[in-house]
C-alpha cells in the first residue's frame, strides 16, 4: 500500500471516511453529471457505492457485467436489484466459448466475458468517469490505487471507499440495512465467477479468487485493461 493511503486508512475514522466518499462522488456527478456511471459488481462493496451514489442524487446510473458462470444468489439479485432500479443496465458477452475455458485460460475467459461488456457498458452508456468499489487493503492487486485514476484518457476512474477497511464496509451496510449476497453468509469474502471462487481460511479478501491458477487472488481485467478501444 502506497504510503499516503497507508496514513489516510489508519488515520481517518469511520465518519470521515464516509463523509470523504460522499464528497467524491458528488464532486464527481458536479462534473460529469450524466457522465458519470456506478459499476455495481454486485458485492458488497458495490452494495456501498451504489448506496452513497443514490444519497448524492437518485438520478446516478449504474452497470451491471454479469456472466453465463455467475452464482445463482448473484444472478438473483441482480434480477432483484435491476427491478427496483431500472436505471442500472446489464451487459454480458453471450458468444459461444470452449467449454470450461475458465480452467486453463482463465485470462481469456476474463477478458471475453468481463472486459468486452465492461467496455460495451462504458462506450454505450457514454461515461466519462465510472465509479467503483475497490480498496487498497482489499489484497495485494490492489495497494497502490489512487481516488481518482484516469487510465484511459477521457475517462475517469473513481474509487470513492478506497480507504475504507472490509470491515468498515460491513458497518455501513449493516447501519442502512442493505441487502448483500447470501452467498457472504456462507463464508466468502469476495465474490465473482462460480468455478473460479473459493471460500478460504485467512489470508485477504480475494484470496479465494483464481485458486491454483496464475491469476490467485488477482485480477479480472477490468480494472487493468484499457476500455476506450472499439469492442467487436
Amino acid at each position: 500500500m502506497s504510503g499516503s493511503n497507508t496514513e489516510l486508512v489508519e488515520a481517518l475514522h469511520f465518519g470521515e471516511k464516509m463523509e470523504r466518499s460522499l464528497q467524491l462522488i458528488d464532486e464527481a456527478w458536479r462534473t460529469h453529471g450524466d457522465g458519470l456511471v456506478i459499476a455495481d459488481s454486485l458485492g458488497k462493496d458495490s452494495a456501498v457505492i451504489w448506496h452513497l451514489a443514490k444519497r448524492v442524487s437518485p438520478k446516478i446510473r449504474g452497470f451491471i457485467v454479469t456472466t453465463r458462470y455467475k452464482p445463482r444468489e448473484t444472478k438473483q439479485l441482480m434480477r432483484e436489484k435491476v427491478a427496483q432500479f431500472p436505471e442500472l443496465r446489464v451487459f454480458s458477452n453471450d458468444s459461444e466459448q470452449p467449454e470450461a475455458r475458465y480452467s486453463y485460460d482463465p485470462d481469456g475467459c476474463c477478458f471475453d466475458l468481463k472486459v468486452l461488456p465492461t467496455r460495451q457498458a462504458v462506450q454505450q452508456m457514454e461515461a466519462t468517469c465510472w465509479v467503483t468499489g475497490l480498496r487498497c487493503t482489499e489484497g495485494r492487486t490492489r495497494t497502490d490505487l489512487d481516488e481518482t485514476e484516469e487510465r484511459d484518457i477521457g475517462l475517469v476512474k473513481l474509487n470513492p471507499i478506497l480507504l475504507w477497511y472490509e470491515y468498515e464496509v460491513w458497518k455501513y451496510i449493516a447501519i442502512h440495512q442493505i441487502p448483500v449476497n447470501p452467498l457472504y453468509a456462507e463464508g466468502y469474502r469476495s465474490l465473482g465467477c462460480a468455478p473460479c471462487t473459493a471460500i478460504v481460511a485467512g489470508g485477504d479478501e480475494r484470496a479465494g479468487r483464481w485458486i491454483g491458477t496464475s491469476k490467485c487472488g488477482g485480477e479480472c481485467g477490468i480494472h487493468t485493461k484499457p476500455l476506450l478501444v472499439t469492442t467487436t
